[in-house]
């Protein structure tokens, strides 16, 4: 361990590197944990959390990586054998990138999550001086051999798939109504469909009578392990309420379902109620809960 360097990021294949790593170092049951490859193609479309990304090496081997997203959450990977030897540094980037953002009224902090079973992260995030917080996220599942239902839908509306790129500011807007946020602009959409499991014919909306984009539900394959995604579901405002996501879910998990997958799965906050239960409406259960940590940061 006396040659280890580190270095900013560099380019595409440096998500191989942090990939090859998230293989080397997870146990089955986490290799799906965010961030996976996906995740990471995703992020690191962003100018901004290229440069909160750092790698580290022993004689040339990838033995660690590190990058806070645009909301101060620290994502990482080390080598467990190196764990001692760079959670302190792994930590202080992330405290670093997070001194680079401009101020606001609030205490600034360095978040992150694991599952709550995830005995030796939550270990380690102690002892770095991360508190837990009341916040949670819920991962739910679907075993697709089971029946599926129908999509039942209001008169007049329909699904259908993504025409193509050019509704991509569209359907990102209404992403933003349906969540109150600024975070999906049409460049953030642009990036999750270049992903390399992104397929457009499993980009679900449905359009109202009038034209407008009502919801979305993003689905995708993981060929290799034989699971689906249903994730994200948005609704439009205007129409929440009307089973519009319970639809969604349901044709999403019947192309999963002619794709291969074997399960469908999808994350959302524990406090999106109604999400966890139009999923359970159409056969989701609870598969785990992550939660959440946080460091102040001076």
């Amino acid at each position: 361990m006396n040659r280890i360097t580190s270095r900013i990021y560099k380019g595409k294949k440096d998500i191989e590197i942090m990939t090859g790593l998230i293989t080397k170092v997870r146990s089955p049951e986490h290799l799906n944990d965010y961030p996976a490859k996906v995740n990471l193609e995703e992020d690191l479309a962003s100018a901004a959390i290229r440069e909160n990304t750092r790698l580290w090496f022993d004689d040339g081997q990838s033995v660690g990586w590190a990058y806070v997203d645009e909301f101060n959450n620290l994502r990482w990977e080390i080598t467990h054998e190196y764990e001692e030897a760079l959670g302190n540094q792994v930590v202080e980037w992330g405290e670093a990138c997070v001194r680079k953002t401009p101020a606001n009224d609030e205490p600034a902090t360095l978040d992150t999550n694991c599952r709550e079973d995830y005995t030796a992260r939550i270990a380690f995030l102690k002892r770095h001086g991360f508190q837990q917080t009341e916040n949670t996220n819920v991962a739910m599942t679907r075993d697709l051999s089971q029946p599926i239902s129908e999509p039942n839908l209001p008169p007049g509306f329909v699904i259908r798939p993504l025409a193509d790129i050019h509704e991509a500011e569209k359907v990102a807007a209404m992403h933003r109504l349906a969540f109150g946020t600024d975070y999906m602009t049409t460049e953030n959409r642009l990036a999750i469909m270049n992903t390399s499991e992104y397929d457009l014919s499993l980009d679900l909306i449905v359009v109202a009578p009038d034209g407008t984009i009502a919801a979305n539900c993003i689905c995708s394959v993981n060929e290799q392990e034989k699971t689906g995604n249903t994730d994200p579901v948005a609704t439009h405002p205007r129409y929440q309420g009307m089973g519009l996501g319970r639809a969604l879910l349901a044709r999403g998990m019947q192309l999963l379902r002619e794709r291969g997958a074997r399960s469908a799965h999808f994350g959302t906050s524990g406090h999106n109620i109604a999400m966890q239960k139009a999923g359970a409406s159409v056969g989701f259960t609870v598969d785990h809960k992550n939660i959440w940590f946080s460091k102040e940061v001076c």
